[in-house]
């Protein structure tokens, strides 16, 4: 029998309820507000580092400070916000494939906090979450050689039942890598120009102009009237070449957005984990919280146009307002100059790693299922003590992933980048083609997704996998998974604690 949407309805809101929700005019729904496009945008500066015994090494401070936000707040307000190396959100960090890198990490705040280096391959206790806190006035030094594809990656906190308001108030970065591949394919790269970091986040203000941040447990969390790019509220960027590459993040922390544009197509040359096999032309692309791409976009001389979200599609969920999926608004205004040097046409060769790169599901010898629902994966919160799954390494997995209720949620696996097998059975959308770490489940979907584990095994310092929708996260819909030499699974014992210490 049909299940009618009333009935669907009344699902989701038992789902909502049961699990501390509310609907109604009290949610923290808001519609965005609309901008008048008037303020360059900011483009992150390039970290500085310095190279010390073949050790590329950056540093990073954790820190307050106050940022305007106008016109969306008062006039002549400043809010209070955090930040890496200055007031709101850090520095792009940038490193190629091969390098040995390091990041010198102080937090200069009157809390706990941490950073997670989101889609990076590297030691567990080099992975910057919850086990990995660093004490108010210490400084933590994680190591790694990168060794992966280029990809558009990033950095933020991941301090357990805090991780949604730390990423909220500003803590939030890039990390560029490169190789190879992207170092001689043809596309824009020259950064902050035509190669264009945009950090896609909304915010709430209160009366006084402050962030403010719904903790009361509503669905999907809090979603804020005010959409920036880069932090900057109503943002343009000029435009002087034919084509313009820009790398999207959604750092939201519960926001989908559905990005594109009203009046021409764009290339998807790379999704979280790196260049696809060639650019796919379309006309939207749905990114969820944690979720990254690449995209190329035309201009002709004198062209204006705006990087816009369409209302979300969210998949079967049967109350889309609660989830912001009614939504529609511009995010940033590109212009073109009268004059554009030009620009080639999309397109590169594969890297001299691609074959050890490639994931083949005839290698998995290992099937994992995974339900979400109610603040719960297979029906356990958190427990930071707990190891939920045990991983061979140089194991090929297939995880199989899926949101139970009317509910969406972003699921993201840390230190791998996996491969969209199937979607309910089918071939995923081309835009799920590429190398993925984070992806949107729709609700009462599942997705088959084919991961390798290589390289780092430690038995008692776990990697997360979560809802990357913060609250979500921060209430439990997380697990930790630990990986090991084979025949030691018996060595997996108590989770060891590295946080709260200078390093």
């Amino acid at each position: 029998m049909r299940r009618t949407t009333a009935g669907l309805a009344g699902a989701l809101a038992v789902a909502l309820v049961a699990s501390g929700c509310a609907l109604g005019s009290g949610a923290s729904v808001s519609a965005v507000t609309e901008q008048e496009f008037a303020n360059e945008l900011a483009i992150p500066p390039l970290a500085e580092s310095r190279v010390v015994d073949g050790v590329r090494t950056f540093t990073l401070t954790a820190q307050e400070g106050t940022t305007s936000f106008a016109p969306a707040t008062p006039e002549g307000v400043e809010t209070r916000t955090w930040g890496f190396d200055g007031s709101h959100l850090g520095p792009t960090l940038r490193a190629e494939r091969g390098e040995r890198v390091a990041v010198e990490v102080t937090n200069g705040l009157d809390e706990p906090t941490s950073v997670h280096w989101h889609g990076m391959h590297l030691p567990a206790a080099m992975d910057g979450g919850p086990h990995q806190e660093v004490a108010p006035g210490e400084t933590w030094r994680p190591t790694w050689e990168i060794d992966q594809p280029a990809a558009t990656l990033w950095y933020h906190p991941h301090p357990h039942g805090a991780t949604e308001e730390h990423v909220y108030r500003g803590l939030a970065g890039l990390f560029l890598l490169d190789d190879d591949a992207s170092r001689a394919a043809d596309l824009p790269q020259t950064y902050g120009v035509d190669d264009v970091p945009v950090i896609v986040q909304d915010k709430a203000f209160d009366d006084a102009g402050q962030l403010r941040l719904d903790d009361s447990g509503r669905e999907p969390g809090t979603l804020g009237g005010t959409v920036t790019a880069n932090g900057t509220v109503g943002a343009f960027h000029e435009v002087t070449t034919e084509r313009v590459r820009l790398r999207l993040l959604n750092g939201s922390t519960a926001r989908t957005y559905q990005l594109g544009f009203e009046d021409r197509d764009m290339q998807l040359v790379a999704t979280d984990g790196g260049l696809l096999d060639q650019p796919l032309t379309l006309e939207q692309v749905r990114l969820a919280p944690g979720e990254r791409a690449e995209v190329v976009v035309t201009l002709q001389p004198g062209d204006t146009t705006r990087l816009h979200s369409f209302e979300a599609d969210l998949g079967d969920v049967v109350v889309p307002f609660a989830m912001g999926g009614n939504d529609a608004f511009d995010v940033l205004e590109l212009r073109a100059a009268d004059e554009l040097a030009p620009s080639p046409e999309p397109a590169w060769e594969p890297s001299v790693h691609a074959p050890d790169d490639a994931l083949h599901e005839a290698d998995a010898t290992v099937t994992r299922t995974f339900e979400l629902d109610d603040r719960r994966i297979n029906g356990r919160r958190m427990d930071m003590e707990r190891i939920d799954e045990v991983v061979t390494v140089g194991s090929t997995e297939v995880w199989e992933v899926r949101s139970i209720a009317p509910m969406p949620h972003s699921f993201h696996v840390h230190d791998v980048q996996f491969r969209v097998l199937s979607v309910d059975g089918d071939a995923p959308p081309p835009e799920l083609a590429g190398p993925k770490d984070t992806v949107y489940l729709e609700p009462n979907r599942t997705y088959r997704l084919l991961m390798r584990f290589e390289d780092y095994t430690d038995p008692h310092v776990p990697y997360m996998f979560h809802c990357h929708m913060l609250r979500h996260e921060d209430e439990g819909m997380m697990g930790q998974l630990v990986v090991v030499e084979p025949g030691d699974e018996d060595a997996v014992g108590r989770v060891e604690h590295a946080g709260h210490a200078g390093h």
